[in-house]
């Protein structure tokens, strides 16, 4: 696949058209691996909100009363449209992300997974009814698109997470603003771009590119109606109080620290195998990604030798060389934050066993001397008082903990504040439904690393990982982006004579 080398400015899609907006202001976006500037983003401001709110409220009337099929089938067109340039959309991915180039497919899979969720939106918008529910009465259910509603999205996954947003609200009927990572802005373009080509009429879909001063813009803005946020944990606490004092609906996920525990019956080679796919893959930039390792009882003699060489023989690469296992970090200063806590956790006390921080970005491929480079890390003899267990590292940097018994490794995962994805490996029947119904844990897996829910199931987690009350997705993004009416009706023939003055009652 050829890179994506576009180098031309990433600006806003507002009304159905590419525009520089009203600001004045522009950030670099990297290429990770090389280390060089690849293209400016126009950070858009106050009025670029106001534009594309705008655009989206005048779309509205027109796109919440075409009926659902033809909303579905402009959302099958774009699903057709994705399949096509799929491939072109990781390349994107690549190319300002720096994950290798099968994840970025893979993340695109996935994101095409909610597509296809969201063409059955017919069946997803029927109510209920029921006849006679008293005497000439009956009832029934609606749900009702809500408006404008807006997303923001992270870095890690500029075209996945969107996808958890924008096409179950579209499909639903509302009209939408998307406001993607300044980081990595591209695929946000070229979504708007296979949208339009789908037959989305103009206004319904908007991005605006920017910072805090968009997002901000956005969470005051009177014509947004929700709010759908995915980042970390004090920014979603943020999100979710600033937007929800504003009087909007706001669905905001996140930080996490996720546990997998292998317990003493588990396959050591296949724990081995999930712990570094989870913990490496993508720099450990995942919500989902596993960052510590729980091993209980006498595993640890076994896994750790294992685990050391597997950390040390990672394929550390440019992510378009196909044979890249983890790929650069997304920024410099996400790289110096990631080594800042690695020197915290030697200062601790924890015992470091392989330390990315001398990676050679010499060794990744011609033109990467500059990038943005770490190596897998791994620790073991982490404690909870450490700063790299409480904390969300978000990069490849791995940390085991040892505790004596099943019922300790729950207790540790059920204190920590985050409560987003956990697993636990074992052949024991009885040990996985214990874990999987005492675990405080959002999301679970039982021999699956990472528990990422397919499109009809929703993802969210709980605790200091989720504020809200609805998950991404799924029939839970249905009813997130829909409000419920309901209707009773009855006719004068079936009306009593004379008012009625106590509370009506089923007869």
């Amino acid at each position: 696949m050829t890179p994506y080398n576009d180098s031309s400015e990433v600006a806003q899609f507002i009304a159905g058209q590419r525009t520089s907006g009203s600001g004045n202001r522009t950030q670099p976006v990297y290429n990770p691996a090389s280390g060089a500037v690849a293209r400016q983003v126009r950070l858009g401001n106050g009025q670029d909100v106001d534009a594309a709110v705008a655009a989206a409220t005048a779309a509205f009337p027109a796109w919440s009363e075409t009926p659902p099929i033809r909303r579905a089938r402009v959302m099958f067109k774009f699903l057709e449209l994705l399949n096509r340039h799929k491939d072109e959309l990781a390349a994107m991915i690549t190319s300002e992300h720096g994950k290798v180039f099968t994840d970025a497919q893979g993340e695109v899979a996935r994101g095409i997974d909610i597509v296809e969720f969201a063409c059955g939106i017919p069946q997803l918008l029927k109510g209920d009814y029921t006849e006679q529910v008293s005497t000439g009465i009956d009832n029934w259910t609606v749900r009702q698109a809500l408006g404008v509603v807006a997303g923001i999205t992270p870095f890690n996954f500029p075209v996945m997470v969107p996808m958890w947003m924008f096409p179950v609200a579209i499909a639903a009927g509302n009209t939408f603003v998307l406001k993607p990572s300044p980081t990595d802005p591209s695929p946000s373009l070229f979504i708007a771009d296979l949208l339009q080509q789908a037959g989305l009429p103009d206004g319904v879909f908007n991005v605006v590119q920017g910072d805090k001063e968009a997002v901000d813009a956005l969470l005051v803005h009177p014509d947004v109606k929700a709010i759908s946020f995915v980042g970390s944990t004090p920014i979603a606490n943020y999100i979710y109080e600033t937007g929800a004092r504003h009087g909007k609906r706001v669905q905001a996920l996140g930080g996490a620290k996720n546990h997998m525990v292998v317990m003493p019956d588990a396959d050591i080679d296949q724990a081995v195998d999930a712990l570094v796919g989870a913990g490496y893959g993508s720099a450990g930039e995942r919500c989902m990604a596993i960052s510590v390792a729980v091993l209980v009882g006498d595993v640890a003699d076994q896994l750790i030798p294992k685990l050391v060489e597997r950390t040390k023989t990672l394929q550390v690469l440019d992510g378009m060389n196909l044979a890249a296992e983890m790929g650069p970090i997304v920024t410099d200063a996400a790289r110096q934050r990631i080594s800042g806590y690695i020197e915290a956790g030697v200062q601790e006390g924890a015992q470091l066993l392989v330390d990315g921080r001398g990676f050679d970005g010499t060794q990744a491929g011609a033109g990467c001397e500059q990038g943005f480079w770490l190596g897998g890390t791994l620790f073991d003899h982490v404690t909870p008082e450490m700063k790299i267990y409480r904390e969300e590292i978000f990069g490849p940097v791995l940390a085991c903990v040892r505790v004596p018994d099943f019922a300790t490794a729950v207790q540790l995962i059920n204190d920590h504040e985050f409560g987003n994805g956990t697993a636990c490996f074992t052949r024991d029947g009885n040990v996985a439904r214990e874990f999987a119904r005492r675990i405080q844990v959002g999301m679970v897996g039982i021999n699956v690393p990472i528990p990422v829910p397919m499109a009809w199931h929703g993802f969210g987690g709980w605790k200091r990982s989720l504020f809200g009350d609805m998950h991404a997705y799924g029939e839970e993004g249905v009813r997130f982006y829909t409000k419920q009416k309901s209707i009773m009706q009855r006719w004068p023939e079936s009306i009593g004579k004379g008012a009625e003055f106590v509370m009506p009652t089923a007869k």
